[in-house]
């Protein structure tokens, strides 16, 4: 008996199990026909307005596979068959079923009739959900698409989307290219509010138009006949070109700051081994080109054996681009420099000896011709700040970078026994022999550290150009320059001295020009020197221009 009411149980439930799954199914499988796949069927009907019709109803479903779908479509890679499945074709030709991605199983295919005017419609609905679409760069470039036609019908779907945008950058462009369609207005009212729209979002990329408006012909009429239009149009031009100069200070200022850490991280090392050393190292400059060409055999090496990890080869090319020129600065002091301390004029003519050696070395091993180190992916690119005013990531990065290996020298020479010894030779070179101090070991790892220095200044300068034999002889003179200017052995100097001349480089360039501009700096660091011959930090301890 018990058996029997426990298959008794055992079958009522598996009859409830049975009619709940009779109820599930059919609403399951309506969900899986939504309206996106219902609507798709309408482009295996064989005249453009069914097509037309099956588009809008497609685009106005705002499934996230419509866009797709439609920019196929535009682009004739859309097949349906007799039955009313769609397929899409890909790169390779195959095709896919548009709904579920699922391989097509061989059947008949035609291409769904698109004429002009079901393009122009498709063309309308693609930016329309472009306006909708969750990648903030996609709106912006459908706006700007928008913008460019100037058709007065895009304004509602600006307007629309003007009302659900929050991106600043986009909520701009469309601000800026609803003004643009209302200039051509002939409602003087609504030119006015034009005007009033862009001198409040700040677009200096329409101020011609406002220029032209307020501009006049020979025989002394306007371009723009509502006085009102044109006063309008001359209040926003004095408030777009106030911006417009504050923008390009700004600008300025920023790209000095970049152009300063290039300068600093290119002196820093000869802070150290004309600073702290008082050697004339007019081989420093190859130590650059050193670490810029150590950094483009690692490229090589990635590209070779790990072309998968290709980005990363950058945080490798680091430490050896530091080894390789410290290993170079090392042998250089053991086997000439150290035989020349006291004496720098014949230091001078040694390295700029040396220098030309490395030089051609360079050249028979990698040739005459600049070689190319590309940026990693995550440095492509860069960043908006103001309109008009994009800072590349890789002139960040080097900023950033700037900011570690000054952190980086700061520790080693204040905050390490070698550090402490270094400064202990440079002071009082007999006193500190006899306190213990290897100080011909010292020099040794003194120049190999600012060598080193340089070597880091290389792989900055890779990220920003192209590499050559000659590539430190552009440095070499801005390098002695920063040194001198901030102070001979003092590193906060250096620091200073290289990111003042920067900027000042940086604000002259566009009033006096690249070349009078440099004069000017040149004149001004002589000044300064004239009037405080130690530098702008003059060193406070007595000893050999140590600071």
């Amino acid at each position: 008996m018990t058996g029997s009411r426990s298959q008794v149980a055992s079958s009522g439930r598996l009859a409830c199990l049975a009619a709940a799954l009779l109820l599930v199914l059919p609403s399951l499988a309506h969900a899986a026909t939504g309206p996106f796949e219902l609507a798709l069927s309408g482009l295996s009907e064989p005249s453009p307005e069914a097509v037309t019709r099956a588009a809008e109803v497609i685009a106005k479903t705002e499934d996230a596979r419509a866009l797709g779908l439609l920019e196929a479509l535009l682009d004739g890679d859309v097949v349906a068959s007799e039955a009313g499945r769609v397929y899409l074709r890909d790169k390779a030709g195959a095709l896919h079923d548009a709904a579920t991605g699922a391989p097509s199983g061989g059947e008949a295919c035609h291409e769904p009739p698109v004429d002009n005017g079901v393009r122009r419609v498709l063309g309308a609905l693609i930016v329309q959900l472009q306006l909708r679409d969750p990648d903030s760069r996609v709106r912006l470039a459908a706006v700007e698409s928008l913008a460019k036609t100037g058709n007065a019908d895009d304004a509602s779907a600006l307007r629309a989307a003007a009302t659900r945008e929050r991106d600043h950058s986009v909520q701009r462009a469309i601000t800026v290219a609803l003004a643009e369609l209302d200039l051509a207005s002939d409602d003087p009212g609504r030119r006015i509010v034009a005007i009033n729209a862009i001198e409040a979002a700040g677009s200096t990329s329409l101020r011609s138009k406002l220029q032209a408006m307020v501009s006049q012909s020979d025989d002394g009429s306007h371009a723009e006949a509502d006085p009102g239009v044109r006063a309008a149009a001359e209040r926003a031009l004095r408030t777009l070109d106030r911006k417009q100069f504050l923008i390009d200070r700004a600008a300025d200022i920023l790209y000095g700051l970049s152009t300063g850490s290039i300068l600093l991280l290119t002196a820093l090392g000869l802070a150290i081994t004309f600073g702290q050393m008082g050697v004339i190292n007019m081989a420093h400059g190859e130590m650059l080109m050193l670490g810029a060409y150590a950094t483009y055999v690692t490229q090589l090496f990635f590209r070779a054996h790990a072309s998968q990890h290709t980005s990363l080869y950058i945080f490798v090319a680091i430490p050896v681009a530091l080894l390789t020129t410290m290993a170079v600065g090392a042998i250089l002091e053991r086997t000439v420099i150290r035989f020349l301390y006291g004496r720098p004029l014949e230091t001078l003519l040694a390295t700029w000896g040396l220098s030309l050696l490395l030089i051609q070395t360079v050249r028979s091993i990698f040739g005459a011709q600049n070689v190319a180190v590309e940026n990693p992916s995550w440095l492509s690119g860069g960043t908006e700040l103001f309109e008009g005013v994009v800072l590349p990531y890789n002139r960040i990065a080097v900023v950033g970078f700037t900011v570690i290996v000054v952190s980086f020298v700061a520790y080693v020479l204040r905050g390490t026994s070698l550090g402490l010894q270094a400064r202990a030779v440079m002071q009082n070179r007999p006193m500190a022999a006899c306190m213990g101090i290897p100080t011909s070991r010292i020099d040794t790892w003194t120049f190999a550290l600012g060598s080193g220095v340089g070597g880091l200044g290389g792989v900055a300068l890779s990220q920003l150009g192209n590499v050559g034999p000659e590539l430190g002889q552009s440095y070499i003179v801005d390098s002695f320059l920063v040194v001198v200017f901030g102070g001979v052995g003092k590193l906060v100097g250096t620091v200073f001295a290289a990111f003042s001349l920067g900027i000042m480089n940086k604000l002259l360039e566009p009033i006096a020009g690249a070349v009078l501009g440099k004069i000017v700096v040149l004149l001004t660091v002589v000044l300064v020197i004239q009037k405080r011959p130690q530098g702008l930090f003059a060193s406070r301890v007595r000893g050999m221009e140590a600071g």
